[in-house]
């Protein structure tokens, strides 16, 4: 899969020049986003077909600071998955130097229209296989 690549912006930075540590959660989501598009089932595509996939958990180490106008790069992979829940890694870094920013991991569920959760493997087999061939 191909990275995602941000550039910086300037609301994105805090008092002191420097990236705001709660955007580093927002780009987590943007490659995430882009991980599925390029998987061929983007979120618009899920929600479609009547699955939704909250967030349960979200943790993020900082290593370097990211400053307005850097480009960054940030690869999303799915490190856990089992039909039901999934987990997926991150790493921020900078595009030019590839220098680690940060790093971190979200995980997720599937829940179906009425709120309740479900499995792929029964309720959308072709996403399942999908998914666990990125393991």
């Amino acid at each position: 899969m191909t990275p995602y690549e941000h550039k910086v912006q300037y609301y994105e930075t805090d008092g002191m020049g420097i990236v705001h540590h709660s955007n580093y959660i927002r780009w987590f989501e943007e490659a995430r986003v882009d991980l599925l598009e390029q998987l061929g089932y983007g979120y618009d595509r899920i929600e479609a077909e009547g699955f939704g996939s909250p967030v349960l958990e979200v943790c993020c180490k900082y290593k370097t600071m990211a400053h307005f106008g850097d480009m960054v790069s940030i690869s999303a992979h799915i490190i856990e998955y089992n039909g039901v829940r999934m987990a997926l890694r991150y790493e921020v870094r900078d595009a030019q130097t590839g220098e680690l920013r940060c790093e971190g991991e979200s995980r997720h569920c599937f829940m179906g229209r009425e709120g309740r959760p479900v499995s792929l493997k029964r309720s959308w087999p072709a996403l399942d296989r999908v998914f666990a061939a990125q393991l």
